[in-house]
């Protein structure tokens, strides 16, 4: 997802700007994608964050990184995120939460 405005660190009024928490969000991945520590270019080996896709109507699909393993409900759930932050870095924008829930 690409920038609107410039700020820094992680802020939820920055996510607020993306995603409309009023508007339904699905989970789009069935599985958690690990990110990897890298020290002089080279693997460690070490889990830092998890990471799963999400998609929600007039958005591109956007990632979302916990910083520590969830459960991920089912493909196509509609969910809700804990603790929603996003940091603007270049034209990019990252999003984190400390946690996930089915809504049903």
């Amino acid at each position: 997802m690409k920038t609107r405005n410039r700020k820094n660190g992680y802020s939820t009024n920055t996510a607020l700007e993306y995603i409309d928490i009023k508007q339904p969000i699905y989970c789009l991945s069935t599985e958690l994608d690990a990110q990897i520590r890298f020290e002089d270019g080279q693997s460690t080996g070490e889990i830092i964050a998890y990471r799963a896709w999400f998609a929600q109507k007039g958005l591109p699909p956007f990632q979302v990184k916990f910083e520590s393993e969830v459960s991920l409900p089912a493909f196509l759930a509609l969910v809700e995120f804990e603790t929603l932050e996003a940091c603007e870095v270049g034209y990019n924008v990252y999003f984190r939460a400390t946690d996930i829930k089915e809504v049903k």
